[in-house]
């Protein structure tokens, strides 16, 4: 994240619905001032989708993708807050794409990384602790390790963390926030299933 300490751009992220390279790009121009990162996001209209995002969002629709070969097959529910949204072909697009990308993440298991158990995460961290190059160091030290070390291994896990497999420098996340932005409506990944040929 060059300079710009990336618990602050989460932070900028959280507070405004921006995407993360638009968080951190504001903070960049702002030398890390945050309450000017906010200024300049809501100046190019980013901040809003954080607005929409509280809206229900009942609509929308189920994606099936077959992958060539019919061995990979993906359902996702993908919601809106309209039907007339949902009809887009925008919206239609996105429900395509992001099936796609679950097919070609075979890690990817959550939709937000708050949707990770927590005994998950602490069996992680448990892991991470015992490792052999972390045993000399201070406690301080060495939990920061752990906790970044942890949420790195399981952001993995997580769809909205993954790069967009059509744009590499997009997050699926900041995919979803540009397209509540473009079409007016909160818009959120409800849930998604990934099938594999002989497997359980």
């Amino acid at each position: 994240m060059g300079n710009i300490d990336a618990t602050l751009v989460k932070k900028l992220r959280e507070e405004t619905g921006a995407g993360m390279m638009n968080c951190k790009t504001a903070l960049v121009e702002t030398d890390g001032d945050f309450e000017k990162a906010i200024e300049t996001l809501r100046k190019q209209g980013l901040s809003t989708a954080d607005k929409k995002s509280e809206r229900t969002a009942k609509e929308g629709l189920i994606e099936a993708y077959i992958h060539t070969g019919s061995k990979i097959g993906v359902l996702i529910e993908v919601n809106c807050e309209t039907d007339f949204v949902a009809r887009s072909d925008e919206f239609q697009e996105l429900t395509k794409n992001l099936a796609m990308q679950v097919a070609a993440c075979p890690g990817v298991k959550y939709v937000n990384y708050s949707d990770i158990p927590e005994s998950v995460v602490e069996k992680e961290k448990e892991i991470e602790s015992g490792k052999e190059d972390l045993k000399n160091k201070p406690d301080d030290i060495r939990e920061k390790m752990v906790s970044g070390r942890v949420e790195k291994l399981l952001s993995e896990q997580v769809l909205l963390d993954q790069n967009f497999i059509k744009d590499s420098n997009l997050k699926i996340g900041d995919l979803i926030t540009q397209k509540v932005a473009l079409l007016g409506e909160n818009i959120k990944i409800a849930r998604f299933s990934r099938f594999v040929l002989g497997s359980q």
